[in-house]
């Protein structure tokens, strides 16, 4: 978003300890939640939120955030978010992560509309806010990422009653807190995120147990698979870049 328009939503959020790694690091996962969080709040203001659409339900399908600077050492941050237009069977959302009058970083997200039959045009949707996307100069693209190589590191996770949201799935942020995992304390305590792109491919649910891969592709870039362990299917992928 290069200036904020009257689609825009913009919150500021209160940080708190629970929500910091160390060295008042904010967590990605605190920070993706924010902006699931927007997005939901943000859509149910404009008419087509969860409740206006149910039984259908928004699924996210893909993130990418590019980073001027990691939000750390702050205890507050201010988001603003934009729906952007749909295009075919995608609907595209924004955002903008400020500390005051400086920029942290950008975010560009891909949702989809689900029935018990399969995608649903957000065409149909009949809201004048939801119009067809218009492409801008600075928009950014969603990253393809190459498949794991090698594993370098690797965890196994069992989903838990905590992990599922209003859906009965697992919440997307897990995703991203399993990839995570993988790395060594020393790497992410040293690190922070310049880039991520994440592509959710399949849902999972209560009770099943999955696994984490990450692969270095470079001293400062990750690749992440999760999948089934009791299918072997994909799940997610992330890759990351880090400083």
């Amino acid at each position: 978003m290069s200036s904020r328009t009257k689609k825009c939503y913009t919150k500021e959020f209160q940080l708190s300890y629970a929500q910091m790694e160390p060295a008042v690091v904010l967590k990605p996962s605190a920070l993706f939640n924010f902006l699931q969080d927007m997005a939901s709040w943000h859509a149910e203001a404009l008419g087509f939120g969860y409740s206006h659409i149910y039984p259908d339900a928004w699924v996210l399908l893909k993130y990418r955030a590019e980073f001027d600077e990691y939000p750390s050492g702050l205890f507050s941050l201010e988001i603003t978010t934009e729906p952007r237009g749909y295009q075919k069977l995608f609907a595209y959302r924004d955002f903008e992560i400020y500390s005051g009058q400086k920029r942290l970083g950008r975010v560009s997200s891909l949702w989809a509309i689900v029935n018990d039959k399969g995608f649903v045009s957000p065409q149909t949707l009949n809201n004048p806010i939801m119009g067809p996307l218009q492409k801008r100069e600075n928009d950014l693209e969603f990253a393809k990422i190459p498949p794991l190589k090698k594993a370098d590191a690797v965890k196994n996770f069992k989903i838990r009653y905590e992990d599922i949201d209003i859906n009965g799935h697992v919440n997307n942020i897990n995703y991203i807190i399993w990839a995570f995992e993988a790395l060594s304390f020393d790497f992410r305590s040293s690190h922070r995120l310049k880039t991520i792109d994440v592509i959710f491919k399949k849902e999972v649910k209560y009770g099943s147990e999955i696994i984490s891969q990450a692969e270095f592709k470079d001293e400062n870039t990750t690749i992440h698979a999760i999948k089934n362990a009791e299918t072997n299917e994909d799940l997610c992928y992330i890759q990351a870049v880090w400083d």
